[in-house]
């Protein structure tokens, strides 16, 4: 009896090991995504729990809103996708000025 790991993919058809793979991504992105959403999550929930104490620390909790924000845009709304470019924009200048 041997101990090594037999290849089952080689013993299906072309169809099969597609399948299979593309099973394997989708399984490995959904809990990669999971592992996302809970920290995620964990951050939002420090975010919540923690007052800011400078006006950085304010700046770092709306950056983070409006990149939600900005990743629920659709890919259309360049007004609003500019609006909040440029509010960054003026967030990292006026951080890199103090």
């Amino acid at each position: 009896m041997s101990n090594d790991p037999v290849e089952l993919d080689s013993h299906r058809g072309m169809a099969a090991q597609k399948a299979t793979g593309l099973r394997r991504i989708l399984a490995d992105a959904e809990a990669h995504a999971s592992t996302l959403r809970e920290r995620q999550l964990e951050i939002e929930t420090q975010l919540l729990d923690a007052p800011a104490v400078s006006w950085s620390e304010a700046a770092a909790k709306a950056r983070y809103v409006l990149n939600l924000y900005y990743a629920g845009l659709s890919a259309q709304d360049s007004h609003h996708r500019d609006l909040v470019a440029s509010v960054l924009k003026d967030f990292a200048r006026l951080d890199s000025e103090s």
